[in-house]
């Protein structure tokens, strides 16, 4: 490939984003996708926001700086504490699982509560209590902004459960993010990649553009300009949803399984790659935009298998052998992987022989899709067959 092959390439690329960006559909559906990513962020903080009011019990150690610590993190997170002495921690636990209680500063040692928050502690009023209770002894002799920092430094008093959490649920919440927005994006810019080629083909400007470019060059710049489009879209949606989260304390951002989010990219990644030139080798059968959705459609299934089968993994005991074997197979596979990453079900030989399987047959893929896309992008007259344009001689 000559500097001169990328060139023209980079032209295209550019020519794509252009167009693409010019569309009110695309903007229509980046608003649409940031209100919900937004909501996302917002709702649980809401649903999670602190309550107006709480009763706090404090059992043993200096009851006067256990009262002043609970009341300074009622304070910290807006919340009006009412403390209650309780005798013994016996007592405190039967009112933790009465619903008396909300929490329990045990001396200088520990904090109780009745059910481990799910995503985290991290800003609750639980939370800050612990880091405020280990302090409790010194607290009244700091300023309120140095008390305030020590508050949020995240050093304290571990907090103890009486009921655990549901478990490895933050994960399993974060798994199902990563297999709605794969799953979307594979989706929304695939199908527009395929009516891109369509309108294209029908409008005879594919025949205009071929008179300098090659197919593959073509192929390459729109499938490039496309997945830059793509990854800007997610990088977006994924700045809205850090910032708003974090801003609002909201727990679904706080208690994000980093590895899950992390697997999440690299098979966002991995499984456009995959599927974008499928997907443009779809747009060069038809000759019609009607045509588009019925051209794709054996893209779309497998995807949409991977898909569903994921909400009976996510939220069940268990995983089955068949979803198992969709995670080594290249069309559920970008689904498929993060979703058993989210419930600890994958090993790392299997992520790294997954991962492997699809990047070998994406090659495939892009060799394949070259072929039909170069054989069909110039035969009119009706909606091509595979079949028939690979037995074709080029």
């Amino acid at each position: 490939m000559t500097g001169n092959w990328w060139t023209l390439t980079r032209l295209v690329i550019k020519r794509e984003i252009r167009e693409r960006t010019q569309a009110k559909s695309f903007w229509i559906a980046t608003v649409i996708l940031l209100i919900a990513v937004a909501a996302a962020a917002v709702i649980p903080a809401v649903l999670s926001g602190h309550r107006s009011t709480a009763r706090v019990g404090v059992v043993g150690g200096d009851t006067v700086a256990l009262t002043q610590a609970a009341l300074e993190a009622g304070r910290i997170t807006e919340t009006t504490v009412n403390v209650i002495t309780v005798p013994d921690v016996a007592s405190a636990k039967a009112q933790l699982r009465s619903g008396n209680l909300d929490a329990v500063l045990v001396g200088g040692t520990e904090v109780l509560v009745k059910q481990n928050a799910v995503f985290g502690s991290k800003g609750t009023l639980a939370g800050t209590l612990a880091q405020v209770g280990g302090f409790a002894k010194v607290y009244q002799a700091l300023p309120p902004a140095v008390a305030a920092s020590v508050a949020r430094s995240g050093v304290g008093l571990p907090i103890h459960g009486l009921i655990p959490p549901p478990q490895g649920l933050a994960s399993r919440f974060t798994g199902l993010a990563v297999a709605i927005l794969i799953y979307v994006i594979i989706i929304t810019f695939g199908m527009r990649i395929t009516i891109g080629v369509g309108e294209e083909k029908s409008s005879r400007v594919v025949e205009v553009l071929l008179t300098t470019l090659r197919p593959v060059q073509l192929l390459t710049g729109k499938v490039t300009g496309m997945g830059a489009l793509a990854m800007a879209q997610v990088a977006a949606l994924a700045g809205c949803y850090l910032a708003l989260g974090y801003a609002l304390g909201s727990p679904a951002v706080q208690g994000a399984a980093i590895g899950v989010v992390v697997a999440g990219v690299v098979w966002l990644l991995l499984g456009y790659a995959f599927y974008c030139t499928a997907y443009a080798a779809a747009g060069s059968l038809i000759t019609r935009q009607a045509d588009a959705y019925n051209a794709t459609i054996p893209l779309q299934v497998p995807l949409i298998l991977g898909y569903v089968l994921a909400y009976t993994v996510l939220f069940a005991d268990g995983v089955s052998w068949f979803y198992h074997l969709l995670a080594f197979v290249p069309f559920t596979a970008p689904v498929a992987m993060p979703v058993l990453i989210a419930v600890g079900a994958a090993p790392l030989w299997e992520i790294a022989l997954s991962a492997a399987i699809t990047i070998a047959s994406t090659v495939v893929m892009v060799r394949l899709a070259a072929t039909i896309y170069e054989r069909a992008i110039l035969r009119t007259g009706g909606r091509l067959k595979v079949r028939q344009v690979l037995a074709s001689v080029s």
